[in-house]
């Protein structure tokens, strides 16, 4: 992991988010082997206490997380370290995102988040479910089936919509949500 590899998803962030996410990649390290882990636990220590306890944001150094991820208002996010996100997301406050359990007392898998996938406030993903490139989420949707890439997902239970292509008018790209 390079310097520039920590400070991956600044562009995108407030100092919150920054610090969040530089702490996180940092942490992510730990993962790469078993050595790491060990060198690396009063970190990991910190990085617990600063991150879940002080600011209120589970991210597990175990998560994958593609670059460019973008926390809006970090606050009350909770992710469990077995989803897997991919480049480019957005996430905002209060959104819950991990697996859930079943009727027999195990507990499903947990989500696999594609590429730009935009998610408004208070979202909860749950159970072993995809979400596909380019969606976007509305703000108190819960999400416990795959949503096709290129929708617009909203409502509890989520009911998901094809984007609208862009329309070109005078030479300009407009996109109706």
């Amino acid at each position: 992991m390079t310097t520039l590899a920590i400070f991956q998803d600044w562009k995108q962030n407030s100092i919150k988010g920054k610090i969040v996410l530089t702490m996180f990649r940092i942490a992510h390290i730990a993962t790469l082997h078993p050595l790491l882990l060990v060198i690396m636990v009063p970190y990991l220590i910190v990085y617990r206490v600063c991150v879940e306890w002080v600011l209120g944001i589970e991210i597990p150094y175990k998560l994958t997380i593609g670059k460019g991820l973008a926390l809006h208002h970090g606050q009350s996010l909770v992710i469990n370290d077995k989803t897997i996100i991919g480049k480019n997301c957005r996430i905002r406050h209060n959104t819950t995102i991990g697996n859930k359990q079943n009727k027999d007392g195990t507990y499903s898998g947990c989500p696999v988040l594609g590429n730009n996938v935009d998610m408004g406030a208070n979202v909860c993903i749950i159970g072993e479910i995809t979400i596909g490139d380019n969606v976007k989420i509305g703000a108190g949707t819960v999400v416990v089936k795959d949503i096709p890439a290129n929708s617009i997902a909203v409502g509890n239970p989520a009911r998901f919509f094809p984007a609208s292509p862009p329309i070109e008018i005078n030479h300009l790209l407009v996109t109706i949500a």
